[in-house]
């Protein structure tokens, strides 16, 4: 049985360090939440502010960041808790995104809908060449995707 409980940033983002595939941690949210399994934390949503300030109308939010170890469910219960707690709040609507790569099933089965293609790609150009990595506070080299990505929406 997962059990859903809030927990503070620190808490999620020290588990998005260790444990997201592409990702590094959030700056900030107005909640985050972690899914517990037999009081072991499995998976963390962190959910802000949209990042594109065209979307940013003071009536949405975004899942910025949902990093889970794998375990059955998971990202499915995040995201329909994420949705209900925006609605109780006040929002008029959630998004998030993934990339162009991934199914989006666990969005679908939380009753999300596809709302296209948005972002990502390789932002290098001849004149001016970038490497889609970050150097953390560590010296720790991270490579961040270069793929299109989908955005996915639930109005509340």
């Amino acid at each position: 049985m997962i059990e859903i409980r809030p927990i503070s940033l620190k808490e999620a983002n020290r588990f998005i360090i260790e444990n997201h595939r592409h990702h590094d941690k959030v700056q900030g949210h107005k909640f985050s939440e972690g899914a517990y399994i037999n009081g072991e934390l499995v998976g963390v949503a962190c959910v802000g502010r949209p990042v594109a300030r065209c979307l940013d109308d003071g009536l949405t939010l975004e899942v910025t960041r949902l990093c889970t170890d794998g375990s059955r469910n998971t990202c499915s219960i995040l995201y329909g808790r994420c949705a209900r707690i925006a609605k109780e709040m006040g929002y008029k609507r959630i998004l998030t995104y993934i990339l162009e790569s991934e199914s989006g099933v666990s969005l679908r089965a939380s009753g999300w809908q596809y709302d296209g293609a948005a972002g990502g790609g390789d932002w290098t150009c001849k004149s001016r060449p970038r490497e889609s990595t970050e150097i953390t506070l560590f010296g720790e080299s991270r490579k961040y995707p270069a793929e299109r990505k989908q955005r996915w929406i639930k109005i509340l």
